[in-house]
């Protein structure tokens, strides 16, 4: 069931550093005409060096100033019909009911795009890519990995191996035709 074109839809993109969420995010909002609210950018905006930590503290600050823009664009008619919050893994599940239980108070609906793809793609990434999170490598990403809790909530998984060529279509269809976490309270 389509949701509503006029309800803004909130879109998390989980995943492991360099499994391709800024790059399919990016992709998609150009796409759809969304918005992509980026952590990782953010946060190298607000704190240059040294006062970067990548702390879950310093890191839920930061997706708490994203969820606050969210607000305020949808508080004052600047409603973007896609949302998409990116550079944070989401790899335990209180992560993702924060962000379902503030859309749901804006009434939005939540769907997710889990991004996935080898090891050896990913450490390729991450060695090779510039990125404004300068933590992010292998050991990194097979703590999260170790770490990373099963998603409890309808999504889609991608394997960001496939060219995104072949990824869009699909993420494409089910933004605009799969299950949503809908909002239960309306502004």
């Amino acid at each position: 069931m389509a949701e509503n074109p006029l309800t803004p839809c909130i879109v998390i993109m989980a995943g492991l550093p360099g499994t391709g969420k800024s790059t399919i995010a990016n992709a998609l909002a150009a796409e759809l005409g969304g918005i992509v609210f980026d952590k990782d950018r953010v946060r190298a905006a607000l704190f240059p060096e040294p006062w970067i930590e990548y702390s879950a503290q310093q890191d839920d600050f930061v997706i708490d100033l994203l969820l606050q823009s969210a607000a305020w664009l949808l508080t004052h008619g600047r409603v973007p019909p896609w949302i998409f919050i990116d550079g944070r893994v989401f790899a335990a599940r209180q992560q993702i009911e924060h962000v379902v239980n503030w859309a749901r108070n804006f009434g939005c609906a939540v769907t997710i795009i889990h991004t996935v793809c080898s090891d050896a793609t990913a450490f390729q990434r991450l060695s090779s890519a510039q990125h404004p999170a300068k933590n992010r490598n292998s050991e990194l990403y097979l703590d999260l990995k170790a770490r990373f809790e099963p998603i409890d909530y309808p999504h889609l998984t991608i394997d960001s191996d496939e060219p995104l060529d072949s990824i869009l279509p699909r993420c494409l269809s089910y933004l605009r035709n799969g299950l949503r976490i809908s909002g239960t309270h309306k502004r």
